[in-house]
């Protein structure tokens, strides 16, 4: 069983590998394509920027936003309620800004989808960029976004996010995790047009697309997860680009990582749950239901077999000595994750160093994450309520 397993892993990786690597090589995210373009030529993009108690990051937040080289584009920020002095800071950069016109509006506490959707019903542009209220993105990022549009069929594009507070060995293996286990999987799936999460901190829109199917809900805890799986279900193309590049901080203690990763698993749950008729093929294409099984792979299959074989194995060294299966089984799974964290540090051009992360990113951290994931596994399983669980920001926003 375990052998069978880890041949399903091998293929995985190296499935993985292999369209990303198609995708690199037929996507040149370098090559603005829009230089010919007159100003009055660009459609108008209408950036949402929900925000609750991001009084921390906020200002740096509206600065990228003001500095984004896009020549046509309006701010929203949408204040939910918060109960620190986000509201307050926002505010001074209400106003016209050459071609930018920043506005801010608030509510009464409701949660991130009906911020979003507030703001999308609020904004006028063809196309809606919806970014989290920690995150910072690069100046080039929309027009490297924008040109996948052209494909009348694409109604969404996931952005590459990137961990800005780098600044410990928890940061630098998420920061690993986001290029192997979020980027190099959106890269694969974007060769097939087909990508299955659009991100918090980088979501761009057609406005057809996203109000086609009634915006976010907030039946669950993974709206970002939920919204996207809605767009594929009625035939919308997901692609993926890797210079659409969005700063994010990631958290420094483990007690913010379970937090932020219990509501990342139960969410994810919630949606396969939700969407549980596509699993059988009853919606969507062929793609599409590749593309929710393979969450539903690495949702629950494997954190349960990952937790069940170090159990087994630590069960059978420390009752049989078996040291050298314990071992074995490691270095196997060690291999495949610095092979995946060199494909992904030379395509996204990163440090070699992080190839050497791959040590503790299996011996610990991965192991981690999955312990977490089958936790709220079974709690969702239970129906266990569950709140939003925030996790404490530090104020490390990318400087504008």
């Amino acid at each position: 069983m375990l052998f069978i397993f880890l041949c399903i892993l091998i293929v995985r990786y190296f499935g993985l590998i292999y369209f990303s690597y198609l995708h690199y090589t037929f996507h040149d995210s370098d090559h603005i394509r829009d230089s010919d373009k007159k100003e009055k030529d660009f459609p108008l993009v209408s950036i949402l920027l929900p925000v609750y108690n991001e009084g921390k990051n906020i200002e740096e937040s509206i600065k990228s936003l003001l500095s984004v080289d896009y020549p046509k584009k309006e701010v929203l920020v949408i204040n939910d309620g918060s109960t620190d002095d986000s509201l307050a800071r926002a505010k001074k950069y209400e106003g016209l800004y050459s071609n930018t016109r920043v506005r801010v509006i608030t509510q009464v506490n409701q949660g991130k989808a009906s911020a979003l959707n507030n703001g999308i019903k609020s904004s006028t542009g063809a196309y809606i960029l919806c970014i989290d209220g920690d995150s910072v993105i690069e100046k080039s990022a929309i027009r490297k976004a924008m040109p996948h549009f052209e494909d009348e069929t694409v109604g969404a594009v996931a952005g590459n996010v990137k961990i800005v507070n780098v600044n410990n060995l928890l940061t630098r293996l998420q920061s690993l995790e986001y290029m192997e286990g979020l980027n190099m999987v959106k890269q694969s799936q974007a060769f097939f047009k087909a990508v299955n999460i659009v991100p918090g901190p980088f979501g761009l829109f057609r406005r057809k697309a996203i109000e086609g199917i009634g915006g976010y809900d907030k039946d669950t805890f993974a709206e970002d997860c939920d919204v996207t799986i809605k767009l594929l279900e009625v035939g919308w193309k997901i692609v993926y680009e890797p210079g659409a590049i969005s700063w994010t901080e990631a958290p420094e203690n483990f007690r913010s990582l379970f937090i932020q990763r219990y509501r990342w698993g139960r969410g994810i749950l919630q949606v396969l749950k939700k969407h549980k008729r596509a699993l059988i093929g009853i919606k969507g294409s062929r793609v599409n239901v590749f593309t929710i099984w393979y969450m539903f792979f690495e949702a629950i299959l494997w954190p349960i077999m990952n937790v069940f074989a170090q159990v087994f194995f630590v069960y059978v060294a420390a009752t049989s000595g078996m040291l050298n299966s314990l071992l074995f089984w490691w270095i196997q799974l060690t291999l495949l994750d610095m092979t995946a964290a060199l494909h992904c540090v030379l395509i996204e051009k990163e440090r070699l160093s992080y190839v050497l992360y791959s040590v503790p990113y299996r011996l610990f951290f991965i192991l981690i994450i999955d312990v977490v994931k089958l936790l709220a596994t079974i709690e969702e399983v239970l129906g266990i309520e569950m709140e939003w669980g925030r996790v404490e920001r530090k104020g490390r926003a990318k400087k504008a």
